[in-house]
């Protein structure tokens, strides 16, 4: 049983966290093996510290007008022996891309490397948990997204570009390495999160609707986040971000004409240029050479990119996770079949 920690907060184990996470996607409609599919998703990435990514995602879901259309199952429309262009059918792209790194890897193993595109899907969450995927079956892989527009180029004032994250995977003698960033300089997931339950942003974020910077969450969210570097280095996140678009422009021929959003992985064997040990244990060693380089002034320790998450998966998977009661509701209402949750 959930336990309260205190007026707004409530703690759950794991397995308490999987199963309301699975009724609450079922009661919104969603099939057993689907539920399942997204509720590991963000159970994941509040095991890895990220709660606005975690269990209110799922509300995220429900609310996006998308959600609300027809859908059907994910297609692929067209292929070659490595590639493949998926339709995602409208359906959450959570669940898209999953099969999307099924497919990059089944592909890969076959024929040495892979190019997946995906589009006509929405609401992917967290890139790594791909990259993750991919690079635990053996494989290098770079994953890219184009969003919708939330994001201004620098020196704009209106959203239009997304929030258009870059992620990569690589396998180790341990966990893989994992990198995984957004072009934007705050997250769209939590930013919708803090307007969610009303808490503010870091200056220099945002804009809101009249072009000035806000601190305010929800006034954010009707304009536009900022591209990552602040206001002298704002061009490498925008020119990122663009990237992230013309690679997405690969769906143009699927989506519809009013979309920009598209999604590629591209996966590749290590031991099409050596072993696959030997390039494990490359990585490894490299990534030891860097933590053990010197330190700065008051640095306890180099972290590598995922290294924190991994080790706050390992507590929390024994600790369990807190989440605000005003989302534990929402989602319980959900479970009973209530689409307007109220959360």
């Amino acid at each position: 049983m959930a336990n309260q920690t205190g007026n707004d907060r409530i703690h759950l184990t794991v397995d308490e966290a999987r199963a309301l996470g699975e009724a609450a996607m079922r009661g919104a409609g969603f099939d057993t093996e689907d539920a399942r599919i997204l509720t590991d998703h963000v159970l994941d990435a509040a095991l890895c510290g990220y709660e606005y990514s975690g269990l209110p995602k799922l509300l995220n879901v429900i609310d996006y007008p998308a959600f609300r259309k027809p859908r059907h199952p994910v297609k692929t429309v067209r292929e070659t022996g490595a590639t493949a262009l998926l339709d995602g059918g409208n359906t959450t792209g959570m669940i898209a891309a999953f099969h999307a790194s099924e497919a990059a890897i089944q592909r890969a193993r076959t024929h040495g490397l892979a190019v997946v595109c995906l589009a006509n899907t929405w609401m992917t969450g967290r890139s790594a948990y791909y990259c993750e995927m991919i690079a635990r079956a053996g494989l290098v892989v770079i994953h890219t997204v184009a969003s919708p527009p939330a994001v201004a180029p620098f020196g704009g004032t209106r959203p239009v570009l997304g929030t258009n994250p870059i992620a990569f995977g690589f396998p180790t003698d341990g966990d893989p390495l994992v990198i995984d960033m957004g072009t934007s300089a705050f997250m769209g997931t939590d930013l919708q999160f803090r307007a969610r339950i009303g808490t503010s942003i870091p200056p220099g974020v945002a804009l809101g609707p009249d072009g000035q910077p806000t601190t305010d969450a929800l006034t954010a969210h009707h304009g536009a986040l900022l591209p990552f570097g602040g206001s002298e280095g704002g061009y490498k996140g925008f020119g990122l971000a663009l990237a992230m678009d013309a690679l997405a422009a690969l769906t143009v021929g699927i989506r519809p004409a009013d979309e920009v959003s598209g999604y590629m992985f591209f996966a590749f064997k290590p031991d099409l240029f050596g072993s696959l040990d030997a390039y494990r244990h490359e990585v490894s060693q490299r990534i030891a050479t860097i933590k053990a380089s010197p330190r700065q002034t008051g640095i306890a320790e180099i972290r590598i990119p995922g290294e924190r998450s991994y080790a706050t998966r390992a507590r929390l998977l024994r600790e369990g996770i807190e989440i605000e009661r005003k989302i534990h509701d929402a989602l319980g209402r959900l479970a009973e079949g209530n689409l307007n949750h109220g959360g």
